[in-house]
């Protein structure tokens, strides 16, 4: 072996424990910056691709939960060529794409590293930090040294930190069920105070609408994966009554829920600006756009500029966006059918690959799921926070999928 393989054998020794650790930080920093987790991602990247090679990664593309991510971006690169709009806005269209790049990179990664515990404890630390200085903030305000408009809310805003809190919920549950079989008693109380209190910051203190229509979603899942039929009472039973109680003792829960019909009619009837009316008129307009360019769509980078047309059209203001708020619609009007064909058979690829029961597996499918219910009222894909949520989620855990795949193979 000459001296040459030598030293790039042990750079790349170097490399892969630094490419992990970084990807630790991402992880710890996501539910916090998104300035901090760009430069890590950034850095992350620069350590990891030199402790790549063409195999393992062909092996991954081979894959569809590899492939389809790779193919949605190709399609958008290629959606430039029949934008009716500026290179600029073309390319600010793909660049919401890119991210995809991500979980192929991830599943090669974690198909070889054993920190892949070490990510999802990091989020989930970060997560229970976020949520006591919430708390703190909350209960006493004069001590919030994060200038934000609402102190429960530190950093970012109430429907990605009640997603967050949703993520960390569910995977500490399957923790917990586990937890109690075992009778580790003090893990389990831990990890019900963690559970108990994310979920009380959602119903009384930063509400997001999306969380509520996921939880009971994702609750179900767990309970047909993971309890017996008694314990699927238990915990129905137990869902109902803090559904209940929370319900009818947090008047800001009730406001946040009753406020997206009473928003809707008010729009319906006075065209007053309000997100939960526009998201229906963003809708009706998406439709209309995808149906006049059905197979290949408007190109990469044109949602803007049908918005801006149809708001001078009707000389109205609301109409005006970037965000259909929802990923179908953004992928179809740009993209066509074609492109929102290859976007859910990517959501079913990665439901498939964590089909199985071990904690990499369900943390991965609580991720896609969530994305899933979340991206049917918003462009949760292309958003920072939730995308990054998503590709880290799904690439961390896709690659411990895959591991435990191979090695079930004979």
């Amino acid at each position: 072996m000459n001296t040459a393989s030598i030293t790039h054998r042990f750079d790349r020794m170097r490399l892969a424990p630094a490419a992990d650790g970084l990807a630790i930080a991402v992880a710890v920093s996501l539910p916090w910056s998104t300035s901090a987790t760009s430069i890590l991602l950034a850095l992350w990247l620069l350590a990891l691709i030199p402790t790549l090679n063409w195999e393992s990664l062909r092996s991954v593309l081979a894959t569809p939960a590899g492939c389809l991510p790779v193919l949605l971006v190709v399609l958008g690169a290629l959606g430039m060529l029949w934008a009716d709009v500026s290179l600029v806005e073309r390319w600010k269209g793909l660049e919401s794409f890119f991210k995809l790049l991500v979980i192929p990179l991830l599943f090669v990664q974690f198909r070889r590293s054993d920190k892949a515990l070490w990510v999802f404890g990091g989020y989930g630390a970060a997560c229970v930090l976020l949520f006591l200085l919430s708390s703190i903030f909350y209960i006493w305000p004069g001590t919030a040294f994060l200038f934000t408009q609402d102190p429960a809310v530190p950093v970012k805003n109430a429907a990605t930190q009640s997603g967050e809190f949703v993520t960390c919920i569910f995977g500490f549950l399957f923790v917990a069920v586990d937890a109690f079989v075992t009778k580790r008693w003090l893990r389990l109380l831990g990890l019900a105070f963690a559970v108990i209190g994310m979920l009380v910051n959602i119903m009384y203190v930063a509400t997001g609408r999306t969380a509520l229509v996921i939880i009971p979603v994702l609750l179900a899942i767990l309970a047909f994966k993971r309890l017996s039929t008694k314990g699927i009472l238990m915990l129905f039973v137990a869902a109902i009554v803090l559904g209940s109680a929370g319900w009818f003792s947090s008047p800001y829960l009730r406001t946040r829920v009753t406020q997206i019909w009473t928003d809707a009619q008010k729009y319906q009837e006075t065209k007053e600006v309000n997100s939960s009316g526009q998201r229906l008129d963003f809708w009706k307009n998406s439709a209309a756009f995808v149906a006049q360019a059905p197979v290949l769509g408007h190109g990469t980078g044109s949602i803007p500029s049908l918005f801006r047309s149809l708001a001078a059209e009707k000389n109205m203001m609301g109409f005006e966006t970037s965000n259909p708020h929802n990923q179908t619609f953004t992928v179809a009007i740009q993209i066509g059918l074609v492109g929102a064909f290859v976007l859910w058979a990517m959501w079913i690829a990665h439901l498939l690959l964590f089909r199985d029961g071990g904690l990499a597996e369900w943390i991965g499918l609580v991720v896609v799921v969530q994305n899933m219910i979340g991206s049917l009222f918003n462009s949760h894909l292309f958003d920072f926070g939730q995308g990054w949520v998503y590709m880290l989620g799904v690439g961390v855990a896709g690659g411990v999928a895959l591991k435990n795949r191979a090695a079930r193979t004979p």
